[in-house]
């Protein structure tokens, strides 16, 4: 059985939460890394986390999504509450920018950077990495990662291009791979060009993935996007599962040992 960590989930979204749990563990998962996008979520995956202490790690963001209908106020009580809580946490995030047209329509270019960017501050003054969310808008995002001096961020499920990708990777920094690595191609093509070293597994559960068959997600698919890497990069399945896991090890500065 390999030895796996999901680098990004929501399971303050997740139905029937203890007996998931239970199958990723089961199933080999032996760390969690739960991803805040607004206050309520935040409080929800610290109380999470307190419970399953030994399983769930929790990151602490706002994300782009999550700004429709905040005022100013409200987006400093949100920024407010990370920054009082980041000890607690292991990570910034889920944070970043999404230049979707259904999401500029409620939260524009300029305010999805200036939120990013604050809380990008947060993650370099507390040395915490961060969670990138860079949806249409990956070399915003990855400027403003490096304008900001922070030294370990992820770029979580990359479709960007390969130019930007080439950026994020000399930059030191790391991509992650959904269950989306089954057929997304331009998920495939980035999972493919990323070095091993610099790639995270990933579930973003509950989201739905599939073409032909759809499928909510849950921790335990993290093993989907083993076998769908194994299978992109022509290398086996327990040396994907070592270094990913071994990556994220570092990257969170989790104590666990493999």
């Amino acid at each position: 059985m390999q030895r796996l960590i999901d680098t990004h989930a929501h399971l303050d979204e997740l139905q029937n939460l203890d007996s998931m749990l239970e199958a990723a563990r089961t199933a080999g998962v032996i760390a969690i890394v739960a991803v805040g996008s607004n206050r309520q979520s935040n409080v929800e995956t610290l109380e999470i986390s307190r419970i399953h202490r030994d399983l769930v790690h929790p990151a602490l963001g706002l994300h782009p999504w999550k700004l429709a209908n905040l005022g100013p106020s409200e987006i400093d009580d949100n920024l407010r509450f990370v920054e009082e809580n980041i000890a607690s946490a292991v990570a910034v995030g889920e944070i970043g920018l999404d230049y979707d047209k259904r999401v500029l329509k409620v939260a524009s270019k300029e305010l999805q950077q200036e939120v990013l960017g604050r809380l990008l501050d947060i993650a370099r003054e507390h040395v915490k990495p961060a969670i990138i969310h860079s949806r249409y808008a990956w070399k915003d995002a990855l400027s403003l990662v490096q304008n900001a001096g922070i030294d370990r961020a992820v770029f979580h499920w990359f479709t960007g291009f390969s130019s930007v990708l080439k950026d994020i990777i000399d930059g030191g920094y790391l991509v992650s791979a959904t269950p989306a690595s089954e057929y997304h191609e331009e998920h495939r093509r980035a999972v493919k060009e990323a070095p091993l070293q610099r790639l995270l597994l990933e579930t973003d559960c509950p989201v739905t993935y599939g073409r032909e068959e759809r499928y909510e997600s849950r921790p335990v698919d993290v093993l989907r996007g083993l076998k769908a890497v194994s299978q992109l990069k022509g290398v086996d399945e327990a040396t994907i599962a070592a270094q990913t896991t071994r990556n994220a090890i570092e990257f969170f500065s989790f104590d666990i040992e493999i």
